[in-house]
């Protein structure tokens, strides 16, 4: 096993040492995510905890880790007698982003449950992580149902295993740590709020920092076992202290004019539910508690706040996590004067006492980072005001230049509003999402079919039907079947998948005229939101001038298109072939790197091309070849006016594909519900 990095040998990151600490001094915080770009030493952190981690005493033999004190009357392998036990040090289990259902909460031994009646379960991941740390990395990769069944299991301290009548039941209580980086997709904001505290990391900006690290990194890797030993006693130092801190917690008073400040902070910034206030409460009494003080102060609250509420406060996936430290200050400010103790006496140690130490080793030149960047993703446009509209594009020769005269200024989006159901024909196999259809782990049982590899979902009547004629050759005389490898049968079910929907939106001179590039980004922002809650990868292309460009390659960052969409500026000509082609190159990759995962073509356009020979002609074309390969595609239709020319409904005809005006995306549109209600009479 490779001796990991020391916790107290990392540089800065104060935000994210804190994090982990607090929650190894109080599990019931409720565990840590942690969000940044990558190389900011994410997973090194959360690795040297494990070592800090006080020894647990577990039953002898207990595959559950049941404690010798008060063994889980339920455990599988129990029932345990209350003794002594035997001490291990803490674990540290690591979740892959592309675990099974059954790695994550264990599997059952079917063939031994039909043919034996025994509960032969094999434990899985939630219960080697019992009593120590879970860590996910890349938590924002990993598949719904397996973040669901994750958080449920850490929320209720068990995990339930319901399979073909078959209940196990195991204690799983952890220390649950998930990093992530947010360039390549968010969680959902109802998981955000499961996890007790979040911390953003980034790479320091100070050379002197920098250098540091670098020289520490460098002199673990040509020895970590030297490099260790020179922290080992900072590392010991730290150990104790948390072991001090997890005795003082019991006895830390949480005052009334304390929960106060709590209630009100929550309610200032007007956080959902109540999980948020539970969780400051608990954050606060382990600040005092690494302080060694046993009361809660203002300064603890405040720190609870800052690592509690950012992620909490999002009132839509695009907004970044952060929160406003002058409005913090305000909230316990008022709550404070409403209780007529405004002068709340600081604690004399400094601010909470909450920083851990910064190792005070050889090479700690005591210098102290910045701390992260609020937020961590990609700016957005700022505040940028609608521009001048622009001239129609005719394609005349007094066109304004690409890139040059005539570029309007990005405009702000639209108000979003709910989409209709967009969706790719036929049934796939892609990964687990919310678009269309698909075979996939979860869903309806639809049918039965010879397991390829290890059994994952049984279907039990055809395993059954499968085994029954066999019953006398195979000498069966008790009242279990006789059931061998060759009848068993895997369920077939049918669920929904994530798509890639790839965006080609025509940013010309015409889409700029009467203001139309407002409400044209208004109806792709609200598609991103669609796929954002369906789980899709996103890409965007753009087209204006004379070529087409990747504004964003497929990612499953889609507050990343969202960034990318508000920037846009609007002018030109408008190449529509070249940002078909440009399409096309990019389906063609991706369907190489991604073969199970089916496109959605959604072009955003009037339907109007102009620019170099004949580029009615070639759009045509460029847009038969996304038809030649069945590319499903959606023309959203942005010509307005009393005089149409039905462009964009030609071009959706091109495509293979179908064609949808502005105003018939809208889900509550009356215009599309007459269309489906016609279509619906036609079909009959």
């Amino acid at each position: 096993m490779s001796t990991p990095y020391p916790f107290t040998a990392i540089v800065g990151q104060d935000d994210l040492r804190l994090g982990l600490l607090l929650n190894a001094v109080s599990p019931a915080v409720g565990g840590v995510l942690v969000r940044g770009e990558k190389g900011t030493a994410k997973s090194t952190a959360v690795r040297a905890l494990a070592a800090l981690m006080p020894e647990v005493a577990v039953v002898a033999g207990c595959r559950f880790s049941c404690a010798p004190g008060a063994p889980d009357p339920a455990c599988p392998d129990g029932p345990h007698e209350a003794g002594t036990g035997v001490s291990r040090p803490a674990r540290t289990v690591e979740l892959p982003v592309g675990a099974s259902e059954d790695r994550l909460v264990g599997a059952l031994d079917i063939e031994r449950a039909l043919s034996e009646g025994v509960k032969a379960f094999e434990p899985g991941l939630l219960a080697d992580a019992h009593r120590g740390i879970l860590y996910v990395d890349e938590v924002n990769l990993l598949h719904d149902h397996l973040v669901d069944l994750l958080l449920d299991a850490a929320a209720m301290g068990a995990s339930y295993v319901e399979r073909e009548g078959v209940s196990v039941r195991h204690a799983a209580r952890f220390l649950l740590v998930g990093t992530m980086n947010p360039e390549e997709g968010e969680l959902r904001p109802q998981l955000l709020d499961r996890f007790g505290l979040t911390v953003e990391v980034a790479a320091s900006r100070e050379t002197d920092l920098r250098v540091e690290v670098v020289r520490r990194r460098l002199a673990y890797d040509d020895d970590p076992a030297g490099f260790t030993a020179r922290w080992a006693d900072e590392e010991a130092a730290l150990r104790e202290r948390i072991v001090a801190a997890r005795a003082l917690l019991p006895r830390v008073v949480l005052g009334d004019g304390v929960l106060r400040q709590i209630a009100a902070t929550c309610a200032a910034f007007e956080v959902d539910g109540m999980r948020a206030d539970i969780v400051m409460a608990r954050t606060a009494t382990a600040l005092a508690a690494w302080a060694g003080r046993e009361e809660v102060v203002a300064d603890d609250v405040r720190q609870a706040a800052l690592l509690a509420l950012p992620h909490r406060r999002r009132r839509n996936p695009f907004d970044a996590p952060g929160l406003d430290e002058d409005k913090l200050d305000d909230a316990l400010r008022d709550a404070a004067d409403d209780q007529g103790e405004g002068d709340d006496d600081p604690d004399p140690d400094g601010p909470g006492g909450g920083v851990p130490p910064q190792g005070g080793g050889p090479d700690d030149d005591g210098a102290d980072s910045d701390g992260p960047d609020d937020g961590g993703t990609e700016p957005g446009p700022g505040d940028g005001s609608a521009g001048t509209p622009g001239r129609e594009d005719t394609g005349s020769g007094d066109a304004p230049a690409p890139g040059g005269a005539g570029e309007q200024q990005p405009v702000r989006a639209g108000e979003p509003f709910r989409t209709k159901m967009l969706s790719v024909p036929g049934l796939g196999e892609g990964a687990a999402g919310r678009r269309s259809r698909a075979r996939t782990e979860h869903g309806r049982t639809t049918g039965s079919r010879r397991p390829e590899g290890a059994l994952t979902k049984l279907h039990l009547a055809a395993t059954v039907q499968a085994a029954a004629p066999h019953q006398r050759a195979r000498g069966r005389s008790g009242r279990g079947l006789v059931v061998r490898r060759d009848d068993l049968r895997q369920a077939t079910r049918e669920g929904r998948e994530g798509n890639l929907v790839l965006f080609v939106v025509d940013a010309s001179g015409s889409m700029a005229a009467r203001q139309r590039m407002s409400a044209v980004k208004g109806a792709v922002m609200s598609l991103l939101l669609d796929a954002y809650q369906r789980r899709d990868k996103v890409g965007l292309v753009t087209f204006r001038g004379k070529d087409a460009e990747v504004a964003l390659p497929p990612t499953s960052s889609v507050d990343a298109a969202a960034a990318r969409l508000e920037s846009l500026p609007t002018g030109g000509r408008t190449p529509l072939a070249a940002g078909l082609l440009k399409a096309h190159d990019v389906l063609r990759v991706e369907r190489l790197r991604d073969p199970s995962r089916r496109a959605l073509l959604v072009v955003v356009t009037d339907g109007r091309a102009t620019g170099g020979v004949d580029p009615v002609a070639l759009a045509a074309r460029a847009g038969r070849l996304h038809g030649a390969e069945g590319t499903a595609s959606v023309v959203v239709d942005c010509e307005s006016g009393f005089v149409r020319l039905g462009l964009a409904a030609q071009l959706a005809r091109d495509l293979g594909g179908s064609a949808v005006t502005l105003d018939e995306l809208r889900a509550d549109s009356i215009a599309g519900l007459v269309k489906d209600i016609t279509a619906a009479g036609r079909a009959a």
